[in-house]
């Protein structure tokens, strides 16, 4: 069967176990985006590697194609790519967001290192999905299982609408609500705060107590500054509370507990702002872009607000 659900945004996943698979899965797509009309060249992100089987096998037609590394594309936190992401459709794709697009992480790199690093990209995946969606992107995501993990490609197929088979395209019976798989990544509890850590009330010198912890911690006076100002934008949206601190694997904590504060939102901080002055809660897409983690979660009452360096 062959079909593409409702949206405009088209997500395919291309689960693949060998170079051979990867080429005749890729080779069909990237013609497709060549021969749609209107569209722009089609972008490749994969490894180098794989960047030359494409390449060859195009012959030609490589150079109508956009290719770009696992390595440069992938170069920092989810929420970064995802900002990268945007800005590139923005800048290249059609006026109606037409692009074809194939983009592989390096499981072997970052996107792999950890859990945590692994649930922050299947939560990218997801958000994709509702991000996108009014935009015409026809997107391909291989996943090679020589390199992803079984569990790593399980989650994965939850988060694409359609499944590449050679070339036929089919409706995923794996996929889940995108909105709900986001739900449950973030009901995930986080970590006991340690029982020492330092605290100093949401009224007081928020930033000199951030900076000078993130100093004792070991970053620098200007990561420390940044840093200050990631959690100074969480502290604004929880408008009262207490802030704590801590070190953890060469970097710095906080925790921002507040009784109140609107942060229902499971997008909050992952919507580019519209505009130069971001509206209430965009603040937190600052907070998103220079931090490792930010995690939200809810209290009782209120939330607990948890970011990383």
């Amino acid at each position: 069967m062959s079909a593409k659900p409702d949206g405009a945004f088209d997500h395919r996943i291309a689960v693949h176990g060998s170079d051979e698979e990867f080429v005749a899965t890729s080779v069909p797509f990237l013609l497709e985006g060549l021969a749609a009309d209107g569209e722009p060249p089609p972008l490749v992100v994969t490894t180098p590697a794989k960047i030359d089987m494409v390449r060859d096998a195009l012959g030609r037609d490589h150079r109508l194609v956009e290719f770009v590394s696992s390595a440069d594309w992938y170069d920092g936190s989810a929420p970064n790519t995802l900002a990268k992401a945007a800005g590139y459709i923005a800048a290249n794709a059609g006026p109606r967001g037409q692009i074809h697009a194939i983009a592989e992480p390096d499981w072997s790199g970052r996107a792999g290192s950890s859990s945590r690093e692994s649930a922050e990209w299947v939560r990218y995946e997801a958000m994709l999905n509702v991000l996108l969606a009014p935009f015409e992107v026809t997107a391909m995501c291989p996943y090679d299982t020589r390199v992803a993990s079984p569990s790593i490609v399980e989650a994965a197929l939850r988060t694409h609408p359609t499944s590449m088979h050679g070339v036929e395209r089919r409706v995923s019976t794996w996929y889940e609500n995108p909105m709900a798989l986001i739900a449950r990544l973030d009901s995930t509890p986080l970590p006991p705060r340690p029982s020492d850590a330092a605290v100093v009330s949401s009224d007081g010198d928020v930033d000199g107590f951030v900076v000078a912890q993130a100093t004792a911690h070991g970053l620098s006076s200007v990561d420390a500054g940044v840093f200050s100002s990631a959690v100074a934008e969480v502290v604004a949206l929880a408008r009262a509370g207490l802030v704590y601190a801590w070190p953890v694997a060469g970097a710095s904590v906080c925790e921002v507990v507040s009784a109140a504060g609107d942060m229902d939102d499971l997008l909050i901080g992952f919507r580019p702002p519209a505009a130069a002055e971001p509206a209430p809660g965009q603040g937190l897409w600052f907070t998103r872009q220079v931090c490792s983690y930010v995690d939200v979660r809810p209290s009782d009452p209120g939330w607990v607000v948890r970011v990383q360096s």
